[in-house]
């Protein structure tokens, strides 16, 4: 059976794949591939018939590459694709877990900061502060939602000196909660901070629980670190899910830890790596 992938559309080309995913549509062509468009802002505004449009019925099992999507926005695509005779090859259940740090972080345990939780609305006040962050062991922490940080805001809306400190703690999630708006995602984390030392993270691609591809992050594209995995392969596997990647960084006591896990299909593939490198591991169902 052939490899199929639905990539995001162009917004301004509607025939063409959307420029950040042209590298890897072209490769998966070379090799064969058959891949299907879909409009990812449809999908951000509840439109699934409209997203879908242009997919085929019946192309069996695919993977999705593309921008990030919510869990619900996710299963709404799988639910219309699987009416339609196209099964996505990650289950919603296992997106979510995945994608959102609730969903994986226990799995995880002593291999990422410890980190407490608390779903939030858009705009939704945080809460008594004080109560949620008292299982941590207090110091400085990280703020942000369940899938990503406003890092580049990083005083004002991502570190916190203190988390004893209560004003200070709740005017950086206040200002996070403000930044993310709408797109707020799952609600507000806190997590203990680690220093990280080195000249960045590495991404690390796993398919059906072994690593695929070991490479930089996209933020050091340039930069190719050389994690230790033999820790962090048993969590993957114990997470059940088919596609998903481990961001790897070194404590200054020379430990690799988990920064970060996310689902395959909406992790960001750095410029520097050959898209086949990832795309020859990707499982092609009988």
């Amino acid at each position: 059976m052939t490899l199929t992938v639905l990539f995001c559309v162009d917004p301004l080309r509607p025939r063409r794949v959307d420029p950040h995913f042209a590298r890897e549509a072209a490769a998966v062509r070379d090799h064969y591939g058959e891949i299907a468009l879909v409009d990812h802002d449809a999908l951000r505004r509840g439109d699934a018939e409209a997203a879908l449009r242009a997919v085929p019925r019946d192309l069996g099992p695919v993977w999705y590459r593309g921008w990030m999507l919510t869990a619900g926005e996710y299963a709404a695509m799988a639910g219309l694709l699987k009416k339609r005779g196209t099964v996505l090859l990650t289950h919603p259940d296992d997106y979510r877990r995945a994608h959102e740090l609730p969903g994986w972080h226990d799995t995880f345990a002593g291999l990422t900061p410890p980190s407490v939780w608390r779903p939030l609305s858009p705009g939704q006040d945080p809460g008594d502060l004080g109560e949620l962050v008292r299982p941590l062991r207090g110091g400085p922490g990280v703020v942000k939602d369940y899938v990503k940080s406003r890092k580049h805001e990083w005083d004002e809306a991502c570190f916190v000196p203190d988390m004893n400190d209560p004003a200070r703690l709740r005017g950086v999630v206040v200002k996070m909660i403000a930044l993310q708006d709408e797109f707020l995602a799952g609600g507000v984390v806190v997590r203990e901070y680690e220093r990280y030392v080195g000249d960045g993270e590495a991404r690390v691609w796993w398919v059906d629980g072994e690593p695929a591809l070991v490479g930089p992050h996209p933020d050091s594209p340039d930069v190719e670190p050389d994690p230790e995995l033999a820790a962090v392969a048993p969590a993957v596997r114990a997470l059940g899910c088919r596609f998903i990647t481990t961001d790897l960084a070194r404590r200054a006591d020379g430990e690799w830890r988990v920064v970060e896990v996310g689902d395959g299909q909406v992790s960001d593939l750095p410029s520097t790596v050959d898209p086949m490198d990832l795309y020859a591991h990707l499982p092609v169902p009988d």
